[in-house]
C-alpha cells in the first residue's frame, strides 16, 4: 500500500506579536488532494496560519514543510517555492494593471513565452470562472463579484516551466465574508470548481455555515492559539463539543467569551 504524501506539516509551530501568542504550538497534517476548513472567532488566527503557509511571514517557533519541502524562508527568498496558491479575502488587484495583466501576472516574467500564448492562457483562466471579453479592462471598471472571480482565475494560472510533480496547495481567506446567500453559493461552487480544474489541496479560513460544510471534508477549530477540535465535516455539523457547538449555533454562552477574542 502507497503512503500517503502530505500537502502540508505543521509541527508544533507557534506565532507571537511581542508577548501576544497568537499561534500556541499547534500541529496539523493535510493529505494532498484534501479539502480543509480552519474555523473559530475572529481574531483567532486563521488568516495568519494562511500567511505562514503561503510564505509571507515566518512563525517564530516550530516547523513546516509543503510537499515534503521544509520552509525556513520567505516564499521571495527562495529559489523554487512550493506551488501554494493563496486567494485573498479582498481581491488584491492591482489597479494600475489590465485583467489580463493582473492574472498573467506569473507567467510575464518568463521570457520564454510569448505575449500572444499568456493571452491565450489568461483567457482560458477567465473563461473557467465565467467571465468573458474583459482582458484590457482594469479593476475599477469590474462589479466587486467579477473582480472577485478574477482572484480565482489568478489561481488557475501555473507556471509553465515549474516542477509539476506536487499538485497546488490552494488557501482561500474568509472568501465570502459579507456576500448575500446568493453570492456565496457562486463563490462556494466557484472554490470547488477552482480546486478541481488545479487538482489540488484546500484550506478554507470562514466563519460562514455553508462555506464550511460545501467546500471541505475536513474541518478543525482554532481558539486561543490552539486547535481545540478536528473531524469530518459530518462530525462537524453534528458534534456536542462545547467550542464547535456554540460556535455553530451562534451561542453566546460557551468557552469562547469576548475577553478573550
Amino acid at each position: 500500500m502507497n503512503k500517503s504524501k502530505h500537502a502540508v506539516e505543521i509541527n508544533n509551530l507557534s506565532i507571537s506579536w511581542g508577548e501576544f501568542k497568537v499561534l500556541d504550538r499547534i500541529n496539523l497534517k493535510l493529505i494532498e488532494g484534501e479539502k480543509l476548513a480552519i474555523v473559530g472567532p475572529s481574531g483567532s488566527g486563521k488568516s495568519t496560519i494562511l500567511k505562514i503557509l503561503a510564505g509571507l511571514i515566518l512563525p517564530t517557533e516550530g516547523q513546516l514543510s509543503i510537499f515534503g519541502q521544509k520552509q525556513t524562508y520567505l516564499r521571495l527568498d527562495q529559489n523554487n517555492p512550493p506551488d501554494v496558491r493563496l486567494v485573498f479575502q479582498n481581491p488584491a488587484l492591482l489597479g494600475s494593471l489590465t485583467i489580463e495583466e493582473n492574472v498573467g501576472f506569473l507567467l510575464q516574467k518568463n521570457k520564454k513565452l510569448s505575449k500572444k500564448f499568456i493571452s491565450e492562457i489568461v483567457r482560458e483562466c477567465l473563461e473557467e470562472v465565467g467571465l468573458f471579453n474583459i482582458e484590457k479592462k482594469l479593476p475599477n471598471e469590474l462589479s466587486g463579484g467579477m473582480q472577485k472571480r478574477v482572484s480565482f482565475a489568478r489561481a488557475l494560472i501555473t507556471e509553465q516551466d515549474a516542477d509539476n510533480k506536487n499538485k497546488p496547495l490552494l488557501l482561500f481567506d474568509e472568501p465570502t465574508a459579507g456576500l448575500d446567500p446568493i453570492a456565496s453559493s457562486r463563490i462556494e461552487d466557484l472554490i470547488n470548481k477552482t480546486n478541481n480544474k488545479a487538482n489540488g489541496s484546500s484550506i478554507v479560513v470562514s466563519h460562514v455555515l455553508s462555506t464550511i460544510e460545501r467546500t471541505s471534508e475536513k474541518v478543525v477549530m482554532l481558539y486561543g492559539g490552539k486547535f481545540r477540535w478536528a473531524g469530518s465535516i459530518d462530525e462537524f455539523k453534528e458534534s456536542d463539543d462545547p467550542y464547535v457547538f456554540q460556535f455553530r449555533n451562534g451561542n453566546l454562552s460557551g468557552p469562547m467569551q469576548p475577553k478573550d477574542i
